[in-house]
């Protein structure tokens, strides 16, 4: 049998996810006005493009979305394990299934960057579309996560 886990960690661990996540919510829109500067650049001509380009906004889009794609992994199993450690199940409700939603969204629009690389529309077209409605949903989640905080909050 192993240890008990602190009384103290099990209750502060519950707000470690939605923490996380409000980072990560601001990382994504930082994601989403990268994405847009880089795809400026891509339609961009002349001196316009050149300026653009010192921006190096396709490389910035790339690693923060690659930061957002791993975070939001982790933030999302993190937050089942918390929820799971703390009640001894999981609430399977809207936010639960909006949350694993969006893990798969966010992972099938990354796994869609090598043709992106190689200049194929539809995959820019499907990358787009899939963090439009991942961003849309986050702002949800963002809101549903605020009021299981408070219900923490008032059992407290």
């Amino acid at each position: 049998m192993s240890p008990a886990i602190p009384e103290s960690v099990k209750v502060w661990s519950q707000f470690f996810h939605p923490a996380l996540m409000w980072v990560l919510f601001a990382l994504t829109l930082y994601a989403l006005y990268l994405g847009v500067k880089a795809r400026r650049v891509r339609y961009a001509e002349g001196e316009e493009r050149k300026e653009l380009i010192k921006g190096k906004f396709n490389v910035k889009h790339f690693q923060v979305g690659s930061l957002v794609l791993a975070l939001m992994v982790v933030g999302s199993i993190g937050g089942m394990v918390v929820t799971y450690i703390n009640n001894g199940k999981l609430f399977v409700g809207a936010h639960l299934l909006a949350g694993l939603g969006m893990t798969g969204m966010i992972a099938v629009s990354a796994s869609l960057s090598p043709f992106m690389q190689k200049g194929a529309d539809w995959a820019r077209y499907t990358h787009f579309f899939l963090n439009i409605v991942l961003v849309g949903l986050f702002g949800w989640q963002a809101v549903t996560g605020v009021q299981i905080v408070q219900r923490i909050i008032g059992k407290m």
